[in-house]
């Protein structure tokens, strides 16, 4: 009956928000509490529950998404992001666009973690969408959801690739041989396949595209406003530089100075270079407690805050800087809460004990053929993931139920691993705090995002699948 009523808070949630215009924030309390209670939780142990699970989140998240979100409210005040797009565009192309950034999140991003991954990325997608066309959002969209979890899960040092390794002693090397193809064939398949899909009637922006995020209306706000000033300098005679001749509100909305590309985005990469060199220390074992502090996620995100705002200054003013800031807080504390809640709801299906029901529904033995036992790996990650509603806590419970039998088995230890990250993304949705962060970063409906996230993680999963059962039937057990 655990399972039963996971299935009936998701789809209770679902309704609420999409039929019923519930606000997610209600509607995920109200399917935490009914969860909570309905599986024997207790009335102490379903709110115990609920404030943990949002706190947890909060220290996993909270200033990731808060100093992420800042920089990003700097780099959109400073029209960085919109100086990237046309720079991608014109050495891509726009239809190439999306193909090049699942790719790059697939390849290149393992390192990071997916929240980062996913503050950093939404803007650039965002702005990026017009230059594709009237479905260049949600194809971004599906690009984004994609290229982050065929990495997480294929890629070495994705997390739960690395977790799959290490509980079914998969040799690293090995694994990086296999998921360093399946990674980028996974998110391009995908992308591909999601590009067909919406030349159909499956997306209406009506119903299916949010509000603007806040942080781009104030861009824009910014933006015509050192248009309107200007203007009105040109007017006047005082042409040329900023400083001269101009108002006071025009020497603080002005750009004080034009930097290159790459200067402006040092507050990505700089972070970026931080943790993967933190990340792949502790793989390679040559870590020391300075680079542990410089590539904590949260620090190295600090770091580039800094180096945001500093040059928003030098290139915005101290007017302009001020404001983009007070965008940045608004959107965050938005973000923030839907994200803590979404983790209130993973916490309470942890205190259900449903991972331990679905440990002992599902057993392997010898005589099963090989495609079967792939199957019932990929399967019992899959069904984890859609109950757990976290990609790493599914990989690593459907490791530790599939690891036991492998010696029983006549498969591939590596071709079993593939099975379980293949399940392990399969529809990500309501139960996961990144579903809240993807839909409020990329100002997409609930309905929205279970068309371009849930979508494409599912096609990623079930396009991932056949390519591991091949693999099974090749490699040696």
């Amino acid at each position: 009956m655990i399972a039963v009523h996971t299935l009936i808070a998701i789809l209770v949630i679902v309704v609420l928000i999409i039929r019923l215009k519930v606000d997610p924030v209600i509607s995920l309390v109200l399917g935490s509490l009914y969860l909570g209670i309905a599986t024997g939780v207790g009335l102490a142990g379903t709110i115990e529950a609920i404030t943990t699970g949002f706190g947890e989140i909060m220290v996993e998240v909270g200033l990731l998404i808060g100093f992420g979100v800042l920089i990003g409210s700097q780099l959109h005040a400073s029209g960085a992001f919109t100086r990237l797009v046309t720079v991608l565009v014109r050495t891509v192309g726009a239809d190439r666009l999306p193909y090049s950034m699942a790719a790059l999140l697939s390849v290149v991003m393992p390192s990071i973690y997916v929240d980062v991954q996913v503050v950093l990325a939404a803007p650039v997608a965002r702005s990026a969408a017009p230059k594709i066309g009237k479905h260049g959002l949600p194809l971004l969209a599906a690009a984004l959801g994609t290229g982050i979890f065929s990495g997480y899960v294929f890629v070495v040092p994705g997390l739960a690739a690395l977790s799959i390794t290490g509980l079914m002693d998969i040799p690293l090397g090995d694994w990086l041989l296999y998921g360093l193809v399946l990674g980028p064939v996974t998110a391009l398949l995908t992308t591909l396949v999601m590009r067909l899909i919406l030349r159909t009637n499956y997306w209406k922006p009506a119903s299916d595209e949010g509000a603007t995020p806040v942080a781009e209306l104030e861009e824009a706000r910014l933006q015509e406003a050192h248009a309107d000033s200007v203007g009105h300098a040109g007017t006047t005679g005082g042409g040329g530089s900023t400083g001269g001749g101009g108002t006071t509100g025009s020497a603080s909305t002005a750009p004080a100075r034009e930097l290159p590309l790459v200067v402006l985005f040092l507050p990505i990469i700089v972070p970026l270079v931080l943790i993967a060199f933190g990340a792949f220390a502790g793989l390679f074992e040559f870590t020391n407690p300075v680079i542990e502090f410089f590539g904590d996620a949260n620090i190295a995100l600090f770091i580039g805050l800094l180096g945001a705002y500093l040059i928003s200054r030098i290139t915005n003013g101290n007017g302009r800087t001020q404001d983009a800031l007070q965008s940045g807080f608004h959107t965050t504390g938005e973000i923030l809460l839907i994200t803590g809640v979404g983790g209130s709801l993973g916490a309470v299906i942890g205190a259900s004990g449903l991972d331990q029901v679905l440990a002992g529904l599902f057993t392997a033995n010898e005589s099963m053929p090989t495609i079967l036992i792939i199957v019932l790996a990929w399967f019992v990650a899959a069904l984890l993931h859609l109950a757990i509603g976290s990609v790493s806590v599914a990989a690593i419970a459907a490791a530790g139920i599939i690891a036991p039998v492998l010696g029983a088995v006549d498969v591939s230890p590596i071709a079993m691993g593939l099975a379980i990250a293949s399940g392990a993304m399969f529809a990500l949705q309501v139960n996961s705090n990144f579903f809240w962060m993807f839909n409020s970063l990329l100002g997409l409906t609930t309905k929205g995002s279970l068309k371009t996230l849930t979508m494409s993680t599912s096609i990623s999963s079930v396009i991932s699948l056949p390519i591991v059962v091949i693999l099974a039937l090749v490699l040696p057990a």
